[in-house]
């Protein structure tokens, strides 16, 4: 992997172990169990209602003042998921001999960087393909898009328990 994101953000005698990124693409999580029917209700009844005003021949405010309502349906139902996406693909991680890293690109620019002292409640949860995501915090639901959470953690990464087993052992080592 590509650690030049990291160039200049490195301290006197860090040395990176490993850098990666989120998965790509379509990506579900243990939150959507939740937001995926809201979302459909949320879209079907302003669609439903813009419906019926426009077949009812209402008046123009009317017509107008169900458009919001859809445009939010709209990205609830699928927006959001093509918007995680693409905030994903500018994401990178790194594990050093003294920190992790996460570095978000333009146009939701945010580096975190926690020493290995600061890491509390470190958690691993796992797919059986290997991808899991490593939480550097207690979990909170914290919005739609997690890509944008505002807990720290390596979102659907490959070989996640191999990641998670360095970390725990530069923990150790740097305590």
């Amino acid at each position: 992997m590509d650690a030049s994101h990291f160039t200049g953000r490195l301290l006197k005698d860090e040395k990176i172990i490993w850098c990666g990124q989120p998965a790509r693409g379509f990506l579900l999580t243990s939150r959507d169990w939740l937001l995926i029917p809201f979302s459909l209700f949320w879209g079907g009844f302003a669609v439903f209602w813009e419906k019926s005003v426009l077949d009812a021949n209402a008046s123009n405010f009317m017509k107008l003042w169900g458009v919001p309502f859809v445009l939010v349906g709209v990205y609830l139902v699928a927006g959001r998921f093509f918007l995680d996406a693409w905030i994903r693909r500018r994401i990178y991680y790194a594990v050093t001999n003294k920190r992790v890293l996460i570095l978000r690109s333009a146009p939701f620019s945010k580096f975190s960087a926690m020493s290995f002292g600061q890491l509390r409640d470190t958690n691993l949860t796992e797919s059986a393909n290997g991808r899991g995501t490593i939480r550097f915090a207690t979990k909170d639901f914290s919005g739609w898009i997690p890509a944008l959470d505002s807990t720290p953690q390596f979102l659907a990464i490959e070989d996640a328990r191999r990641v998670f087993d360095q970390i725990q052992r530069a923990v150790a080592t740097s305590a």
